[in-house]
């Protein structure tokens, strides 16, 4: 084990849902720090009780026996519920760390950050990129905003879930810099979705399409996953990453837009877009089924 990771006698993780089961997998076996680990549902809480996590009675519990706490929450909305009450900020030590490994307000994140900083702890934003997949193989993206200093402590164990660990700047870096990348990836979907709709009117078959398109300038990540995996099989589950979940990443780029007095035409269209989805009742399904709406408009 890293002498780093000696920095922290008890890992806490708040938030067992599609991501972050996998991730407190990960650092049960990865890490050499105990763990223990708390959410409102008891099945992953009993599969992650096997595996060798401690379970948690309440938030508040999680916070008074670790030094360093996880949380991966769905929304700004969530990791508010876990910070008031009798939560994060009641129970909070001198020297802990908070990393939340959600997408959430820059606002928030930043408010939280200076309300730990009043009492000695610290908060750093780490959300998370890629699939579930990644989180169970332990090969997720990582953006965090924080110190060098806390990143540097911090580190050894986000490595337990993630190959890619980018420190991009002070507290909210992160959250910017992961709120940009899914505003370029839902206008990219919404840009796949039209190029498929209108293949199909025009008689070119959509997975023809996207397998030239992978040749060529207009390849992309979203194209080879999203295009080819969820748009041209018609395939959007439930239990992914919702276009409800989507419209609120999006909404937290349109509240940077707004800050900063910006205009982005083509974010506040996919906006659009979304909540027609979700106004027809995809609300719950993975957000490229804003396809299935393309050819109604």
């Amino acid at each position: 084990m890293s002498k780093l990771m000696s920095n922290y006698r008890t890992i806490g993780f708040i938030g067992l849902g599609v991501m972050g089961e996998p991730i407190c997998r990960n650092l049960v076996r990865k890490s050499g720090v105990p763990v223990i680990a708390f959410d409102l549902s008891p099945e992953p809480l009993a599969r992650l009780a096997a595996d060798g996590a401690a379970v948690a009675a309440s938030v508040a519990d999680v916070v008074n026996k670790s030094d360093i706490v996880f949380l991966c929450l769905p929304s700004a909305k969530h990791v508010h519920a876990v910070f008031n009450g009798d939560g994060i900020l009641r129970n909070i030590r001198k020297g802990q760390v908070v990393v939340d490994l959600g997408t959430s307000s820059v606002n928030q994140t930043r408010d939280f950050a200076g309300q730990l900083q009043a009492k000695g702890a610290t908060w750093a934003d780490a959300p998370i990129a890629r699939t579930r997949q990644a989180a169970q193989d332990g090969t997720l993206s990582v953006m965090v905003g924080a110190t060098g200093e806390i990143f540097a402590a911090i580190e050894p164990l986000i490595r337990c879930f993630a190959t890619d660990v980018t420190h991009c700047g002070g507290v909210g870096a992160g959250q910017v810099t992961k709120i940009l990348n899914n505003m370029v990836l839902f206008e990219t979907v919404n840009a796949l979705s039209e190029a498929v709709a209108l293949a199909k009117h025009n008689g070119v078959d959509p997975a023809l399409l996207l397998d030239t398109l992978s040749k060529g300038s207009a390849d992309s990540f979203a194209l080879r996953n999203h295009g080819m995996k969820a748009i041209v099989p018609g395939n959007f589950p439930e239990r992914a990453f919702s276009t409800e979940y989507a419209l609120k990443d999006l909404s937290y780029a349109l509240e940077l837009a707004g800050d900063a007095g910006i205009k982005i035409r083509g974010a506040e269209l996919t906006g659009r877009i979304l909540q027609e989805a979700i106004d027809a009742g995809s609300g719950g399904a993975y957000f490229p089924v804003i396809a299935k709406y393309i050819g109604r408009r």
